[in-house]
């Protein structure tokens, strides 16, 4: 609920003591504009404040955080983006690559902190990863890099696949670019074949598991796009239904049910509260370098696998950060 909406819900704002009110108004305010759904980012949150607290704010206390979410409907991120502007918060966190150009697009004054899975300089973000720049800075990874990692590993698992399938979202073209392209070169090399799948909807991820089906792909390799993550829950039950090996990009994800994943450990959200409190104190984004993950995780479902028909090799249970009966 927003806080606004509290407020409101109490019945009326004499309800509250002047002192307080006064208190509250001046603390100063993060806006929280994100693509997906506070369902979706329930589990990376505390990341965030934790990154927060690190530099003297906890939410509540000392700064308040106004929550302003898309619910997967990036046509909404101009409007929401705009709204922050006009209640001049302090900063602006950009929770997905959408919500970080719709907020570039809308302020050229605010600090603003992105996390981002493609390359900001690519997108004109920022001038360079070392020297920003403008008014805005953040975590961002690319993609392409990992990729081969990713093929690797499942290919491990998995390794009689003579084809495999990557689902990405085509609203994101620039990480799509970097991802296929080192997936390509790597797969060639093992000998896979590759399958592009464009997933920008729910009914566009059905579509892409029955196109997978009929072309009898032998896995699957889910992007890093933050859509997913959104969509975990039906890309599993279809991963489950036909049968399908796949890998993912995060821990939730295979939590819930998916076989594999191996991506960037949730410190990213911890960087972005951290770069937030330290330009609530007083530092420019323009000086504060763009991040990129250096620790990578490793996570694969016992159950699942086992679900699958498949028997995970010594060497990669060696090698998991974490296994999930």
């Amino acid at each position: 609920m927003k806080r606004r909406e509290f407020i409101a819900g109490l019945g009326s704002a004499a309800a509250w003591p002047v002192v307080a009110r006064a208190q509250q108004s001046a603390l100063p305010v993060i806006g929280w504009l994100d693509g997906q759904s506070p369902e979706s980012e329930r589990e990376v949150l505390p990341a965030f404040r934790k990154g927060l607290a690190e530099t003297g704010y906890v939410e509540g206390r000392n700064v308040i955080v106004e929550y302003h979410w898309a619910e997967n409907d990036d046509d909404r991120l101009s409007a929401l983006a705009a709204d922050l502007v006009r209640r001049r918060v302090a900063v602006i966190v950009a929770g997905t690559t959408s919500s970080a150009l719709a907020a570039k697009s809308s302020t050229q004054t605010i600090p603003i902190v992105f996390r981002i899975g493609s390359d900001p300089v690519a997108l004109g973000l920022v001038a360079s990863l070392n020297r920003p720049a403008g008014n805005l800075t953040g975590v961002a990874t690319l993609g392409g890099d990992i990729a081969p990692k990713r093929l690797a590993l499942l290919h491990e698992l998995v390794p009689a696949i003579a084809s495999i399938a990557i689902l990405v979202n085509p609203a994101n073209p620039t990480y799509i670019q970097a991802e296929t392209k080192d997936l390509q070169s790597a797969a060639h090399v093992l000998g896979v074949r590759v399958l592009v799948l464009n997933g920008g909807t729910e009914s566009d991820i059905a579509a892409g598991f029955a196109t997978l089906v009929e072309q009898q792909v032998s896995a699957l390799l889910i992007s890093g796009d933050s859509f997913f993550y959104a969509a975990r829950h039906q890309i599993i039950s279809l991963a489950a239904r036909y049968a399908i090996p796949t890998m993912f990009y995060d821990r939730p994800s295979v939590a819930a049910g998916g076989l594999m994943s191996y991506g960037p450990v949730p410190v990213m959200l911890r960087q972005v509260g951290l770069y937030a409190g330290r330009i609530l104190k007083g530092e420019r984004p323009a000086d504060l370098p763009v991040v990129q993950p250096t620790k990578f995780e490793l996570v694969i479902n016992f159950k699942t696998a086992k679900a699958l028909g498949l028997t995970i090799p010594e060497t990669l249970l060696a090698t998991a950060d974490e296994v999930i009966q």
